[in-house]
């Protein structure tokens, strides 16, 4: 399905999007399309990043960094006095 919209170029741009659907033998459209998909891409891996990130995090301490040995001896002084 396609949608058609209508867009206001700075007339530097335009030039820009002319000159390079030439150069690439393209249309202006398919390069604009493009360059929306590329950066829609890097959102896309930014958001993916954070969320591992925000995911990582909260397992921070839970599985990692524990010393078992250390936390046996704390839990046996803690229930048979010190």
């Amino acid at each position: 399905m396609t949608v058609r919209k209508n867009f206001i170029f700075d007339s530097e741009i335009a030039k820009h999007i002319e000159e390079i659907a030439k150069l690439d033998g393209k249309t202006q459209t398919q390069v604009v399309q493009e360059a929306i998909e590329e950066r829609y891409k890097e959102i896309l891996i930014r958001k993916k990043l954070a969320l591992f990130d925000e995911i990582s995090d909260s397992f921070h301490g839970l599985l990692t960094d524990v010393d078992a040995k250390a936390s046996r001896i704390e839990h046996a002084m803690d229930k048979y006095g010190k």
